[in-house]
C-alpha cells in the first residue's frame, strides 16, 4: 500500500475507535473484536520500511518506543474506560475524560517520537504506527474483556467497575 493509503487507514481507524468510545458499547467476547487489530498487524508487517536500513539501531529504538507507547496507551485506555453491567446482565463500556486524555497524551508522544526520528534523519514508515495501533487495540480489548469477566453478576453486589 502507498504511504497516503496507509495514512488514510491510520486516521480512519483512530477516528473510528475514538467515535466508538464516546458512546456506550456492549462488551463482546467474540472473534470480531480481534479483526481490526489483526488487519492492522497484517498491513504493518507487510510494509518494508518499518526499520530504516541506513539507521538500523536508532530506527529499532524508535520502533521500540512506538510499541511501548502503544502498549501503555492500551493499558491506560482499558483501565480508564468505565465498565458496568446493566440490569439485564449485559456488560457495557464507555470511555471517560481520562480515556480522552490518554489518547491525547499518546498521540502527542507519538508525534514527539516521530519528530525526534525526523531530526535524526531516520525514515519511519507508517508500518510502525500501524503496528503500535494494533498493539494498543489488542491490549485494550484483552483487558476490557478481562475486566468485564471480573464483574459480579447482577444481584450479587456492585454493578460497575471503578
Amino acid at each position: 500500500m502507498s504511504g497516503l493509503a496507509n495514512i488514510v487507514v491510520i486516521v480512519a481507524v483512530v477516528a473510528l475507535v475514538i467515535v466508538r468510545q464516546i458512546r456506550p458499547r456492549r462488551v463482546k467476547d467474540g472473534r470480531s473484536l480481534w479483526i481490526l487489530p489483526a488487519v492492522l498487524l497484517y498491513l504493518a508487517l507487510r510494509e518494508h520500511g518499518i526499520v530504516d536500513a541506513h539507521h538500523q539501531a536508532v530506527s529499532v529504538g524508535l520502533l521500540a518506543g512506538e510499541l511501548l507507547i502503544g502498549v501503555g496507551m492500551g493499558v491506560v485506555w482499558a483501565f480508564t474506560s468505565r465498565i458496568w453491567r446493566d440490569q439485564d446482565g449485559v456488560v457495557w463500556t464507555k470511555g471517560t475524560k481520562a480515556t480522552a486524555a490518554a489518547w491525547a497524551g499518546g498521540i502527542a508522544l507519538r508525534i514527539g517520537l516521530a519528530a525526534v526520528g525526523a531530526m535524526m534523519g531516520v525514515h519511519q514508515g507508517e508500518g510502525a504506527t500501524m503496528l503500535a495501533l494494533a498493539g494498543t487495540l489488542l491490549i485494550r480489548t484483552g483487558l476490557v474483556v478481562w475486566r468485564a469477566r471480573e464483574l459480579e453478576p447482577v444481584g450479587f453486589g456492585a454493578t460497575a467497575a471503578p
